[in-house]
């Protein structure tokens, strides 16, 4: 029999400050993290983008050693930060007795690319000396989980997704699935993301994915709106603290939700569109909601995917009714993007963290900067403002490049 998991802590880096309090505080009041970039002159680049979300307040030395922090990359200072962040808030500790049944899946979309346009640089300039001996250990996608194993002794599976943009809600609910079937009893779950530099905004401008909305960066995000052209680049971290019921309530954990579905799917279709009927997303949220064992019906809240790109909401719109059916008019839909950009691979799992507190606190969060809702878009997004609602039962999506997708499916704990 599969063991019931739960989420008893969470931890958040975002472009809205440090800590889950500043962001859940910057969501609920429709605040905007986006600004203009500060890392290296855009505009100089004659990149069509110089908007991003960067974490404004983050101060490395209050979570990790000058000595650690100089091997890392920003992408896992962001991911142990925000790891510690999600231990912490879950009162749990890591002793010999049970470090080998606690483990950490903390993935990254890109992982760092920062360090290697530094290092490009640097060789370029002065050759193979000037290469660091921690150049690699700082790039790779893994050492994020490797790191928080190390600094906090977990000793339990540790590994790391790489799924694109679906990257924290795979994490989440890979780990979901371990402790389900009684693997491991706890897992640090989620993402992280550092893509705010030369090469990855060039990148994706390059692809025309991004907004062009440069004068005025806190309206650039805006999903469902007719006037949206693309999503705004943001960095940070979101992590879970997933643990078994069995052990949460052993131990007097403060239990915050449930984790009741997680469904996986392949588009086949195109490198970075879904299909215009969104039919990789509607098999990924069915088989959570089979998952889950409940009616689509059941369901009070999704948050979306919704990245604000053309083709991407019309699709996940689509999806969302074929679905739902007529309970797709019922439902109160939003994007968090609004207000942050799209992590990447951190998306899933801040997004995750926020229905949870979403559940927990009976607050919906909203979509701002909709004020023309494209025509086809036609479902209750929540626009402007937060609204006051009492939740049970929460999806909250993410689809990737590579057609890849992922849907977990939240419970309030009564």
């Amino acid at each position: 029999m599969n063991k019931r998991v739960v989420i008893t802590g969470v931890g958040l880096i975002t472009p809205l400050g440090t800590g889950t309090d500043k962001t859940w505080q910057g969501i609920v009041n429709g605040q905007s993290g986006i600004r203009q970039i500060s890392r290296f002159d855009a505009p100089s680049t004659g990149m069509s983008t110089t908007i991003a979300g960067e974490v404004p307040d983050f101060e490395v030395n209050d979570f990790i050693n000058r000595k650690d922090a100089k091997k890392m990359d920003t992408f896992i200072q962001y991911g142990v930060a925000a790891a510690q962040l999600a231990l912490k808030d879950s009162g749990l500790e890591i002793t010999e007795e049970n470090a080998e049944r606690v483990g950490v899946m903390v993935g990254s979309g890109i992982g760092g690319i920062a360090a290697i346009e530094r290092t490009l640089r640097a060789y370029e300039k002065g050759g193979a000396r000037k290469i660091s001996p921690f150049f690699i250990p700082m790039t790779i996608i893994n050492m994020t989980s490797g790191w928080i194993s190390m600094l906090t002794g977990a000793k339990g599976p540790n590994s790391a997704t790489v799924t694109a943009c679906a990257t924290g809600t795979h994490a989440i609910g890979d780990a979901y699935e371990m402790i389900s079937r009684g693997v491991v009893d706890a897992m640090m779950a989620g993402g992280s993301e550092a893509c705010v530099c030369e090469m990855g905004i060039g990148g994706f401008c390059a692809a025309r994915a991004l907004s062009k909305r440069n004068d005025s960066p806190e309206q650039a995000s805006r999903p469902w709106d007719k006037d949206r052209d693309g999503f705004v680049m943001g960095e940070g971290a979101g992590v879970l603290m997933l643990e078994s019921l069995d052990s949460a309530k052993a131990r007097g954990a403060n239990i915050l939700a449930e984790v009741i579905g997680y469904g996986m799917s392949g588009d086949a279709h195109h490198m970075t569109a879904p299909s215009p009927s969104g039919e990789g997303g509607v098999r990924c949220m069915r088989q959570a909601l089979d998952g889950a064992k409940i009616n689509p019906e059941e369901v009070d809240y999704i948050n979306a995917h919704g990245t604000s790109t053309p083709a991407g909401d019309l699709a996940e719109t689509q999806g969302i009714k074929t679905v739902f059916g007529d309970h797709a008019n019922k439902l109160m839909i939003s994007s968090t993007k609004s207000m942050i950009g799209h992590l990447l691979g951190a998306a899933g799992g801040v997004e995750a963290a926020l229905t949870v507190l979403g559940l927990q606190k009976s607050i919906v969060p909203p979509t701002i900067n909709l004020d023309t809702p494209d025509p086809e878009c036609d479902l209750d997004y929540v626009p402007n403002e937060a609204r006051d609602a009492k939740l049970n039962i929460a999806m909250s999506n993410s689809f990737g490049f590579g057609g890849t997708n992922a849907t977990l499916i939240l419970k309030a704990f009564a």
